[in-house]
């Protein structure tokens, strides 16, 4: 039974900073592709970033260079820093994790796995 838990949303101000966790159980975060969602209120849910079993990172061009992905392999832990954070950031985020180690994108579907998600407030 996979279980992904995330946790470090809140609020904060403009230009401030969040980590995000999602702590995976039944998953082995080493050997999965995992990626970050996020949905904001009357919106769809749109794909953050990945990573893959190699540590390789993918993020959407909206966060880049302000995002990003890694793991603690010890932990079984999947991470989203966020800096510069923006009001437009304002949403739930979410982690997933694919079937496989490869990553293929940030379409919903390649994700088999899902968390309830954190949410997260930019003012």
């Amino acid at each position: 039974h996979v279980q992904l838990v995330e946790s470090g949303g809140g609020s904060v101000q403009a230009g401030g900073s969040l980590r995000l966790s999602c702590a995976a159980s039944g998953y082995t975060v080493s050997s999965g592709c995992m990626g970050w969602f996020r949905q904001a209120p009357g919106k769809e849910r749109e794909g953050v970033g990945f990573i893959n079993m190699y540590g390789t990172t993918n993020v959407a061009v909206f966060v880049k260079g302000r995002f990003t992905i890694s793991k603690d392999i010890a932990k079984n832990t999947l991470y989203l820093q966020m800096n510069s954070l923006k009001p437009e950031d304002t949403a739930m985020y979410f982690c997933a994790a694919g079937a496989g180690g490869l990553c293929y994108g940030l379409t919903e579907s390649l994700y088999r796995y899902w968390g309830q998600g954190t949410q997260v407030t930019v003012s």
